[in-house]
This record gives structure tokens, sequence and C-alpha cells, in this order.
């Protein structure tokens, strides 16, 4: 830590030099800068640069160099451990880079740092063109992909690493290098799951697909039906060709307009199938759900960006989350996945999920440091709620969930699926020998471990 009088004119120089604004404690606008998704991280920064150009990165990467501070990353500030803040050092806030830049013809696009889903997705609809986002339209874009990134859209167009083109990074000695195929091709390995770990990304390009039309069923159903629409989701996508996707779930009914005024607040069973095409097409594959008794059925086409949307997390809850890949889902596994959810927080926002892999996702590159793409099937217990007397409760449900899919877990993990749970879920996430290649890379770009406040490599 440098001397205050040192620290004082560095900050002042730093407020001078910076196109974008900067804030520390005591300043109007700290608290709100500091605000992240998840309600349960109230971390304090020393510096909060709300950077608006790379150049803009760049001065706050040396200015915190300079003063040898740790440097989180803030894009969409989902990460449910708070990653994108810490206490005492320097976050690089990349909200107001936003950007994106559609190439239709050659079927690609580029999208700053600080890109949303929404970002994203909305540039792209113009031009019937998509890729593999996640599903929130909140989420940020940088550290969605560089952590792997699982979507709707990951069964036909493959997990969004599958489809990363190219970085431009900002690494821990404040240099801007750009990571593709040809260029710095070991950087460019590395950033296919191993997150912000390797500097800044401050912008990304992501190959596009044709999608001229997108179309989903949602049904809700009584509790007591959850076990047969769950079979029967299973049958959906086990038959299915890889356009269809989706999930089967549990969560509480809330106030929309198509929810029965009875239903809110109760526990429901629910599932989404989504479908990389018309809506005829999303109808015929839905039927086995179809036939289950249900209280809700919407199936219709609709616009992907507007159905990223769909499922959007309210902000200023309390969050807890976590996950496990599965060999598969027998009946078995299927009648402790429901069981389970009557322990679930109601009411609440948590979510009780089965996600279905398969498809692009297994046929994908397998040079990826992502050991997760071989499981058909993803259990995320989404713990969402509101009173911090609930903490308790809702932790140790997610965990409750874990600890039932162990005997059916593959043992890897999609790292932007939890939280902090410790450095073995790093291993579980990346592959112990993907983790020893990935450490080479850390030493080169960020020997000091300047970037820790993330799934964190150590550099060897």
């Amino acid at each position: 830590m440098a001397p205050l009088s040192k620290a004082g004119t560095a900050l002042a120089a730093l407020r001078e030099d910076l196109a974008g604004d900067v804030f520390a404690p005591g300043d109007a606008g700290y608290d709100g800068a500091r605000r992240v998704f998840n309600a349960m991280i109230d971390r304090r920064p020393a510096v909060i640069a709300q950077c608006e150009s790379v150049a803009d990165v760049v001065t706050t990467v040396r200015f915190a160099r300079d003063l040898d501070l740790h440097v989180g990353v803030r894009g969409g500030g989902h990460s449910v451990a708070g990653m994108a803040l810490n206490d005492g050092g320097v976050v690089v806030d990349l909200r107001r880079m936003h950007g994106v830049t559609v190439h239709p013809a050659a079927r690609a696009v580029r999208a700053e740092g600080g890109a949303t889903m929404s970002h994203l997705d909305r540039a792209c609809q113009p031009y019937a063109l998509a890729t593999t986002g996640g599903r929130a339209s909140t989420t940020g874009l940088g550290g969605y992909v560089l952590g792997g990134g699982s979507g709707w859209l990951d069964r036909k167009f493959g997990l969004a690493v599958d489809n990363l083109l190219g970085v431009e990074l900002v690494t821990a000695d404040g240099m801007v290098v750009e990571a593709t195929a040809e260029e710095n091709p070991e950087l460019f390995w590395a950033l296919h799951g191993g997150g912000g770990n390797f500097g800044i990304a401050t912008s990304l390009t992501l190959r596009l697909h044709e999608l001229p039309a997108f179309s989903f069923a949602l049904l809700l159903a009584l509790p007591e039906h959850g076990p047969a629409l769950a079979r029967a989701f299973r049958e959906v996508i086990e038959s299915g060709p890889d356009e269809v996707g989706g999930g089967i779930l549990y969560l509480t009914g809330s106030p929309d307009d198509f929810m029965p005024p009875h239903l809110v607040g109760t526990l429901l069973a629910a599932a989404v199938v989504t479908h990389a095409g018309p809506e005829e097409g999303v109808r015929k594959l839905a039927a086995p759900l179809l036939a289950v008794p249900h209280e809700v059925e919407i199936v219709k086409a609709t616009p992907y960006a507007d159905f990223q949307c769909l499922l959007d997390d309210p902000p200023d809850m309390r969050n807890y989350w976590s996950a496990e890949y599965l060999t598969g889902i027998p009946d078995e596994m299927l009648d402790v996945f429901c069981a389970r959810a009557s322990d679930m927080p109601v009411p609440s926002g948590c979510q009780h999920v089965l996600f279905p892999q398969g498809g692009a996702i297994a046929s994908g590159p397998p040079q990826w440091p992502v050991p997760y793409r071989d499981a058909p099937w993803v259990v995320h217990p989404f713990g969402i709620w509101e009173d911090p007397a609930d903490d308790e409760r809702a932790v140790r449900w997610v965990k409750d969930v874990r600890a039932d899919a162990q005997p059916w877990s593959t043992g890897a993990v999609y790292l932007n699926f939890t939280g902090d749970e410790g450095p073995e879920r790093v291993v579980a996430g990346l592959g112990p020998e993907n983790l020893r290649r990935l450490g080479e890379v850390k030493r080169q770009y960020d020997p000091d471990n300047v970037f820790r406040f993330n799934h964190n490599i150590t550099p060897h």
C-alpha cells in the first residue's frame, strides 16, 4: 500500500485523467456505485472507476499498480459471490462501455466489455441473428462468456465460448493485447473458461447464427404433477432435435398478467420448452407436456431478445446459487429432485431447476477448459429471497439440493453457476490438467495475481 500522500495525489490525478467518473468512500454516489445484483454483498472498494473507454481502463489499471492495489472488474455485476467488488482495492466498472457492433455479412458481433445480454440480443435481433447468451437479460457479457456460457440456445449453437472469436484485453501491466486463434493463441485458449483471471476484457467478438424464428412453451402445474411433468420434459429433450431446449423447475407463482390470482405466492411446478424455430414446431415438440394436467399454458412465437427477459430476476434480492452436473436423470433422481422442492423457501424468488445439455454442447470443441461439456443434465438450485432472516434456511436448501444430486454427479461444474465454494470447486470447474496449463498462462499475464476477485487461478 502506498503512503497516504501519494495515494491522495494519485487519486486526484485519476479523477482528472479519466473521461468517466471516479468514486471513493464518502463521495456522493459511492454507495450506489458499489451496489451489485446480490443484496448479500456489502463491500467497500477504495476506488471505483466508471470507465468510458479502453484508455480509461488502462489508466485505472496503471493507477492501481502504482499504489499496489488489487483490481476487481465489474461488467453486469451478476456474480453471485459479488466478484465485481472488493474491500480496499480498485474496481474497474465497465458498465458505460456497452456498445455492440453487428457485422451481418461476417456473421459476427463485437461487443464492449460492459455490454449485457440485452445489449447484445437487441442489437442482433434486426438481422435475425443470435448467439448463445445467458438466461437473464441483465447478465454481463464479459464474465458470462469468459466463464463458459450456458443459455437457452446452447444445445443448438454450443456454449458461448464455442462461439468466441476474439478478445481485446487489458493486462495487469496496463497493456492492450488481442487474443485470437492466430494472435496470442495460448491466452485465447485460457479465455475459453478461465474467466477474468488474465486481464480485463474490453471487447469480445462472437460468432453469430441465423435465427429467423424463436418460440416457446411454458406450462405451470400444481406441485403434485411435478414428477409427471419432469418425466415428460425428459422425453421431449431426449427424443427432440438440437433446436429444442428449456428446463424443468419449481418456483413461486408471481403476480404476472398470465398468473391466476389463486396461484400467486404458491409453489408451482413448471416446464419451459424453447425452440429455435416457429410456433408449430414447439407445439408439436411439447405434446407430451401438454398431456400432463396443468394450470397455465402459453405456447407462442416471440422475438428471442424478448424471451431473454422472461425469467429476469428482480434486483436487490439476496442470492445463493450452486449446481451439480449429472450423468443422467433416471426416475429415482427425478423423484429426489421433485421431493426437494417441498423444502424450497416459499414465497420467494427461488428456483429449483434442471437444465438439459447435449446437442452442440456435447459435440463442441473438446480443447477448451470446460470439463462439464459431456454431462447431459445439470441441477441448478437458484436461491433468491428478500428477508435476511431467511439466509440460513435458503443457503441450507441449496446445499441440500447439491447433496441430493451426489449419486448422479459427474464432479464437474460450470463455475458461473456457483459462488465462492473453495479451491476444490475451481478444480472441478476447470479440470486438473487444464488448471495446470491455466496457471502457466496466469504467470505470463498476471504473475502478481492482481486479478484475484474471481474463481481464482494462481500463477505457477
